[in-house]
C-alpha cells in the first residue's frame, strides 16, 4: 500500500518556476515507477510526465517537454516535478501517481496503469 501526498501548488507569474513535491508512505516506494498528470478546469487529467522505478528512464508530454523535469529520490520517498517558464496554459490541478512493483527501467504513461493516486495541489499560473 502506497498513500501519497502532494504538496508545492501555489500562484505563481508566468515564466516562473514552482517545484512540486511528492511524498509516499510504505516500503513499496523504492519499486514504484512515478508519474505526474494535470486537470484544468471543464477537461480531462493528462498525462505530464513518468519516471522509471530507478530513476533512470524519464518521459514527458510534448507540451512540456524542455520546461518540466520529474526526479525521484528513494531514500526520500519523494518524487519531484520541477517546473520552469510557466505558462498560464499550466494551470490545473497536478496529481502524482505510483505504479507498484514495476521493472526497473519501465515508464508509464496512462492513468490506468497506476494503482495510487495523491489528492492533488493546485498549480495557477497568472498572465
Amino acid at each position: 500500500q502506497v498513500q501519497l501526498v502532494e504538496s508545492g501548488g501555489g500562484l505563481v507569474q508566468a515564466g516562473g518556476s514552482l517545484r512540486l513535491s511528492c511524498a509516499a508512505s510504505g516500503r513499496t516506494f523504492s519499486t514504484a515507477a512515478m508519474g505526474w498528470f494535470r486537470q484544468a478546469p471543464g477537461k480531462e487529467r493528462d498525462f505530464v510526465a513518468a519516471i522509471s522505478r530507478n530513476g533512470g528512464v524519464t518521459y514527458y508530454a510534448d507540451s512540456v517537454k524542455g520546461r518540466f523535469t520529474i526526479s525521484k529520490n528513494n531514500a526520500k520517498n519523494t518524487v519531484y516535478l520541477q517546473m520552469n517558464n510557466l505558462k498560464p496554459e499550466d494551470t490545473a490541478v497536478y496529481y502524482c501517481a505510483a505504479k507498484g512493483y514495476s521493472g526497473g527501467s519501465i515508464y508509464y504513461t496512462e492513468q490506468y496503469e497506476y494503482d495510487y493516486w495523491g489528492q492533488g495541489t493546485q498549480v495557477t499560473v497568472s498572465s
